[in-house]
């Protein structure tokens, strides 16, 4: 097992790591910008050391300061978390370069994943089933119009190295065509300095799901079963709960068998999460893969009791999963997460400031990932993730009663919540019954006004 750890993030993933270190007993050391001086992921950790100014540019994504604190405290490995530097094949070839261990996948998988196309190319030659689509990129707005002859419409044009909705568009019919590449190719360009574009077939309400793997450095993989993610704003999830209510036992023994094998063959290391697209007839598409921990993962964590950090730490010290993971995976109970944001709940403004109050819920079932406290400050530089309120239940109806009892106890003062949206989801006829797709919010905004 690793000596000593650093954690290449930031807020109450940061923390998150760090706990699961100090449980298999690992040193470890926080870097922090000077927004987060007083950050509890500084505090905790046992050492700690600034990076740089408040822009993420000049702190947490800067690879040279990150490898020159990992050089200055002699540190074994570093664990990106989630988002920052987490999926930058760049950052683990410098890692391995400098002989630390990158807690994350080989850099040759992550770049294979990391760009769209090429991953949904290495997913349908493994047979996983993708949406229908163009072969590659596209060059020009005359070969989209080419291409949406043979898919139809409606068509979704996506940013070949892009996430989070940008470089994403909707075309409806060819007259909108031409206008809509380029405002995908330009947003691309200017969010991820790389305007290029593929098509995919739109799917007008479909459900979000998504499949956690872990995979050993001896060829073995396992799926953790899914999570539905299909409450979400624009492409950004709200809640996100396991398992689905629509996924049976045998599409979830048919994709187990498929992506294990798949993984296999791209020779997959570590923690990571495939999503998928569900249709109105079931049928599951392959959108993407997140080659690290996902914000969702404690979901994962209560319907198997696995710790998936811990996982992730030991995968990385080259122990196989046949030790890490219990001889039978099951499902327990239903639990889902709300994503607590400093944010106006109506507006989806940005609320950044002094925390006045702060009270979390506790009891039976109920968990929360927080770095905040009563008088820490909320910087206006980065994700607007405060805090995250994950609940488990015998069942849906338990969880979702015991999740309200939760809400209503959660107190920040100070700042804007996302709260009381959550609040008012889960009382949400639709929400309730389990019938919802990914355009639940847009409806569920619309009727609010």
């Amino acid at each position: 097992m690793f000596r000593k750890v650093l954690v290449a993030n930031r807020g109450e993933i940061a923390l998150r790591v760090i706990n699961a270190c100090r449980e298999l007993g690992i040193r470890t050391v926080a870097v922090y910008s000077e927004a987060d001086r007083n950050s509890l992921h500084v505090r905790f950790a046992d050492e700690a050391i600034c990076i740089g100014p408040p822009r993420p540019a000049d702190s947490y994504l800067s690879v040279p300061s990150v490898i020159s604190a990992a050089e200055i405290t002699d540190v074994d490995a570093i664990h990106p978390g989630y988002g920052l530097l987490s999926e930058n094949a760049n950052f683990a070839e410098v890692c391995r370069a400098s002989n630390i261990k990158f807690i994350g996948p080989p850099p040759e998988v992550t770049r294979l994943m990391g760009e769209k196309e090429k991953a949904r190319q290495a997913m349908k030659k493994a047979k996983v089933p993708i949406l229908p689509g163009s072969d590659g990129i596209i060059a020009s707005e005359e070969e989209a119009q080419e291409w949406t002859k043979k898919v139809g419409f409606p068509v979704i044009l996506k940013a070949k190295a892009g996430g989070g909705g940008r470089g994403m568009r909707i075309v409806r019919n060819a007259e909108d065509l031409p206008n809509l590449y380029h405002a995908a190719s330009t947003e691309a360009a200017n969010a991820f300095g790389n305007g290029e574009l593929y098509m995919e077939k739109f799917i007008e309400r479909p459900r979000h799901i998504e499949f956690q793997v872990l995979a050993d450095e001896h060829g073995n993989v396992a799926t953790l079963f899914e999570r539905e993610c299909s409450i979400q704003r624009r492409h950004q999830k709200l809640i996100e709960e396991a398992p689905s209510l629509k996924v049976t036992p045998k599409m979830r023994d048919e994709i187990d068998k498929t992506l294990r094998r798949c993984l296999t063959e791209i020779g997959y290391q570590n923690a990571g999460t495939v999503e998928f697209l569900m249709d109105e007839d079931g049928q599951m598409y392959f959108i993407e893969m997140n080659t690290r921990i996902q914000v969702e993962h404690p979901v994962t964590e209560f319907i198997t009791g696995v710790d998936l950090v811990k996982a992730q730490l030991r995968i990385a010290a080259g122990e196989k999963l046949s030790n890490i993971l219990p001889a039978k995976l099951e499902i327990r109970g239903h639990s889902i997460e709300c994503r607590i944001n400093a944010e106006n709940p109506v507006k989806f403004t940005p609320s950044a400031g002094r925390i006045t109050a702060f009270n979390v819920p506790g009891g039976n079932g109920v968990r929360v990932d927080t770095a905040q406290y009563a008088e820490g400050v909320v910087p206006p530089y980065y994700d607007s993730l405060i805090a995250k309120l994950i609940v488990h239940g015998a069942t849906r109806e338990e969880a979702m009663n015991k999740m309200q009892r939760a809400l209503s106890q959660f107190v920040v003062q100070g700042i804007e919540t996302s709260i009381p949206l959550h609040q008012a989801i889960f009382e949400d006829e639709d929400f309730r019954k389990g019938e919802f797709d990914t355009k639940f919010m847009e409806r569920f905004l619309a009727a609010r006004q």
